[in-house]
């Protein structure tokens, strides 16, 4: 009796253990953005070391399209076994759900929440071109002047376009919205004066602003970075409804039983504190997350999307995948 008991034991451990142990096979990171920028750099970082932390290998798939919608839907419906994850962004789990009439995942029944993994300061940067001086003098344009200055998106519904409209409705001030097809051609138009203002990350403004091509005015972070820190932050200008972050996080299919979920999520924790994992993210101005639980992320991801329909409804943005 005793044996059988011992039995049942070992085989519960190993139960534990799976998936990875019993198949052999690759772990499954799909990044729904194309390789090379802030969401595909953090995937392969830190699922690099959480495959170490968890003894498997994990395989970065980027699957971009359709604002991350195509990605997500095939980690949605992927099977919850551990074997495939996907990154979460603030576009994919806020702005989608609060923009598109209609997705094709759910992104909270979706999905099970594993960590938030890094946070990404957003900038409001201005052309230099435009001879805007500082914050001050750029909110007493806007309101002298309603509409005559402009702001580059890189299209309706995304991430830029609605930072821009929460900026307005937190200001009380109208600015003309110039959507683009992309991020590159919106900067290109923002560099040569085109188009006045742009919100985007801090990772992909900093070349720019450093080379004084752009000038950053404001950035979203709980204090001054120490990579722009003659910039304040938008607290410090009376906008905290503006003080919010993007992030990247860590998904796995909805069901996916909950001791996988933990094991995963400890694996993170050790994966964002290993050695020379903040300063391989710090170039790109991204930040690790202070990790709190699988349902803290949960909870995140629901005050997000209710932000992002706020702000949907103030500019009635709503668009068809």
């Amino acid at each position: 009796m005793q044996r059988r008991h011992l039995l049942a034991a070992g085989c519960a451990v190993l139960s534990s253990a799976a998936p990875w142990a019993q198949t052999g096979k690759p772990i499954k990171l799909i990044v729904p953005f194309p390789p090379g920028g802030a969401t595909d750099i953090t995937a392969r970082a830190v699922g690099e070391q959480l495959g170490k932390e968890l003894g498997q290998t994990v395989i970065v798939e980027n699957r971009a399209g359709a604002g991350g919608s195509i990605g997500m839907a095939e980690l949605a419906r992927a099977a919850p076994d551990g074997m495939t994850l996907g990154i979460a962004t603030l576009s994919t789990h806020g702005v989608n759900p609060a923009v598109y009439k209609q997705l094709p995942y759910d992104a909270e029944k979706g999905f099970t929440p594993v960590a938030e993994l890094v946070r990404a300061p957003g900038v409001l940067v201005v052309s230099a071109a435009a001879g805007i001086k500082d914050y001050a003098s750029f909110l007493a344009a806007l309101k002298a002047q309603p509409g005559k200055l402009s702001y580059a998106s890189p299209g309706n519904g995304t991430i830029g376009h609605m930072w821009a409209e929460l900026f307005k409705s937190s200001t009380g001030t109208f600015m003309l919205h110039v959507p683009y097809r992309g991020a590159a051609p919106a900067i290109t138009d923002l560099i040569a004066g085109q188009v006045q203002a742009y919100f985007d990350q801090v990772a992909s403004s900093l070349p720019h602003i450093k080379s004084g091509k752009v000038k950053a005015l404001a950035v979203s972070w709980p204090q001054r970075l120490d990579i722009l820190p003659d910039v304040p932050t938008f607290a410090e200008l009376g906008l905290a409804s503006n003080n919010v972050p993007s992030w990247f996080g860590l998904l796995a299919p909805a069901g996916t039983p909950e001791d996988i979920v933990n094991r995963l999520h400890a694996g993170v924790v050790k994966a964002l504190r290993a050695p020379g994992m903040k300063e391989r993210l710090a170039h790109m101005a991204l930040y690790p997350s202070e990790l709190g639980s699988p349902a803290q992320f949960g909870v995140q991801i629901r005050k997000e999307i209710d932000r992002m329909q706020k702000v949907s409804r103030y500019a009635k943005v709503q668009l068809d995948q």
